[in-house]
This record gives structure tokens, C-alpha cells and sequence, in this order.
């Protein structure tokens, strides 16, 4: 019994942080449909025929509720929050999004409250079932910037061979948001529609790169303003940048394989207390439970809790390699 105890944690753990580092591999998606759904999403952001009932004013209400719709527009975190939102890819307004964290941090609350006596076990529940929401959005960002940043050269591509095949530069940006996949092919749709509908083609590009908040786009953007400003050979501009941002992806992979065994390490770290504490509350009840039921025991619990985000944050400081 002495050696069962390690054993099981050490598996544990190890099934924990393997889950966690399989889920958040992108799933593979089959190559017809994800092109079908990106043509789909790309015309109805950028529909041009006025169809009887059609919306061509974008909507920048933050909430359906004309109350709390007053109530965000007077902080400035709530336009960065519609801004997380869009892109995420989703179409759900800040004020629903607030509203289904509130209600989700209640209901966790509640639960709690009523499996626990302790006063202060509420708390933390309805924080972290609060934030399951904004996680959710941060994590759909998370994938679909990486999913821009990786087919981003095959668009650079693509738009060089346009040009270079005589077609001009906005015919270029329309066949790139016509051929590839989403979400490259719905940023590059909304910017031809952007600049098909009047506005320059400078502040267009502007808004492409505050949609997609990667390096890759800045050089992208800079690279063609320049270009607008100075001339020379814009296929051989993009095909340049192409190479570059292929180097650096090159230079990524590497690095991340050179720190797997420091991510795979950070990841067991902080797996290992919570299942510490769920092995223990399996084995002998009595001996956790006077963490939940003695108020010395709650403050430990907040202590442990607060120290594993400052260590989390700091082990990822240090395996986040910037390239």
C-alpha cells in the first residue's frame, strides 16, 4: 500500500496532461468541406447584391438589450472584448457573453454552497465557472489565428502568382479569398469587399492587420504600403515575404521541439496537486476533508490555488520562446 499511492498519482497525472496536450491539437477537417464552409463564409461577409432585406450596416450594437447595450459602451474593455470576439470567429455580442458568465458563476455558486458548507468555497467555483466562457473565446482565437498563420504564405503566394499572371492587385486579393480555406479566405474577402465598397486600399489593409493581430500580417501590410508609396516589383516583394515567413515557422518548429521537454514538464508540475488532492479524497476522505471544513484549511486551499497560477504563469514564461 505504501508504493500504491505514487504510483497511481504518477498515472494519473500522466493521463491528465496527455489529455490536455491531445485536446489541444487541432482536429483534421476534411479539405471539401472546410473549402465549402470557407466560400459560404466569405459570401456572406461580403455579399454586394441589395436583396430585399439585406444588412449591409455592420452591427456594432454590444448587446440586444438596450440597457446594458448603454451600460458597455461606456467602458473601453468592452470594444476589446467585441474585438476578441470577432476574431474568434464567432457572432455572439459582448452583453450575451457577460450575461452567460454571470449566469454560469451564479449556478456554480449555488452548487457549491449547497455540497459545501464552508463560506468561502463559492467563490472560487463561480470564478472559474464565470470564466468558462472567455476561455472558450480565447481558445477558439488561439486556433484559428494559428490556422490563419499557417496557410498565410499560400496566400502570399497565390497573390504574387496573380500578379504576375497580369491580373491586377484587387482581382488578386478576390481570387486568394475565393481559392483558399477559411478564415484566410473570409479576412481576405472582407478586405476586397472593404476596399471594392470605396475605402482606400490603405486603410483596408489597416484593418486587416487589426483583425488578425499576427506579426506575419504587420509585414504584410508594411510591405504593401510601402510598396503603394515607393513602387517596384510587387510579385517578387511577396514572394520574398513568403520565403521569410516560411523561415520563421522553420525556426518555430525547432524551438518548440527543443522545449517539449520543459512544456511536458510544466504540465505535470501543475497537473500533480490536483490530482494529489483528488487520490487523497479517494483514499482517506477524512484526512482532506479538514481542508474544506476548517477555516485555517479554506485560506491553505487559496494560498495553494494562487501560488499554482503565479508558478503556471512563470513555467510559462519561461517554455514561450518568442520567435
Amino acid at each position: 500500500m505504501q508504493w500504491l499511492l505514487p504510483v497511481l498519482t504518477f498515472t494519473i497525472v500522466v493521463m491528465i496532461a496527455a489529455a490536455v496536450f491531445l485536446l489541444a491539437r487541432p482536429k483534421p477537417q476534411n479539405a471539401v468541406r472546410t473549402r465549402l464552409e470557407a466560400l459560404e463564409k466569405g459570401t456572406a461577409k461580403g455579399n454586394v447584391q441589395l436583396a430585399a432585406g439585406a444588412d449591409l450596416v455592420r452591427d456594432e450594437s454590444l448587446s440586444d438589450v438596450p440597457v446594458l447595450h448603454r451600460l458597455l459602451t461606456q467602458w473601453s474593455w468592452s470594444s476589446k472584448l467585441r474585438d476578441l470576439i470577432g476574431q474568434a470567429g464567432m457572432t455572439i455580442k459582448p452583453g450575451k457573453l457577460l450575461l452567460s458568465s454571470g449566469v454560469l458563476g451564479l449556478g456554480a455558486a449555488l452548487a457549491v454552497q449547497h455540497l459545501y458548507t464552508t463560506p468561502y468555497a463559492p467563490l472560487p467555483a463561480a470564478m472559474v465557472a464565470g470564466m468558462l466562457p472567455l476561455g472558450t473565446i480565447l481558445i477558439k482565437r488561439s486556433r484559428r489565428l494559428h490556422a490563419f498563420e499557417k496557410e498565410f504564405p499560400e496566400a502570399i503566394d497565390l497573390l504574387a502568382r496573380s500578379v504576375r499572371a497580369g491580373y491586377s492587385f484587387s482581382t488578386g486579393l478576390e481570387v486568394v479569398a475565393t481559392e483558399l480555406s477559411d478564415p484566410v479566405a473570409t479576412e481576405f474577402r472582407v478586405t476586397f469587399d472593404e476596399q471594392n465598397f470605396g475605402l482606400p486600399l490603405r486603410d483596408a489593409f489597416l484593418n486587416l492587420s487589426a483583425r488578425v493581430p499576427i506579426l506575419d500580417v504587420r509585414f504584410f501590410v508594411t510591405a504593401l504600403l510601402i510598396h503603394k508609396e515607393t513602387g517596384g516589383n510587387l510579385a517578387e516583394i511577396l514572394d520574398n515575404l513568403a520565403h521569410v515567413i516560411r523561415e520563421r515557422f522553420r525556426i518555430v518548429g525547432d524551438v518548440r521541439t527543443k522545449t517539449a521537454q520543459g512544456r511536458m514538464t510544466a504540465g505535470v508540475l501543475m497537473a500533480l496537486p490536483p490530482a494529489m488532492l483528488v487520490v487523497l479524497r479517494m483514499l482517506n476522505p477524512d484526512y482532506v476533508n479538514l481542508l474544506f471544513t476548517d477555516p485555517w484549511g479554506t485560506y491553505m486551499l487559496v494560498a495553494a490555488a494562487v501560488m499554482q497560477v503565479i508558478g503556471a504563469l512563470l513555467l510559462w514564461k519561461i517554455v514561450n520562446i518568442a520567435v
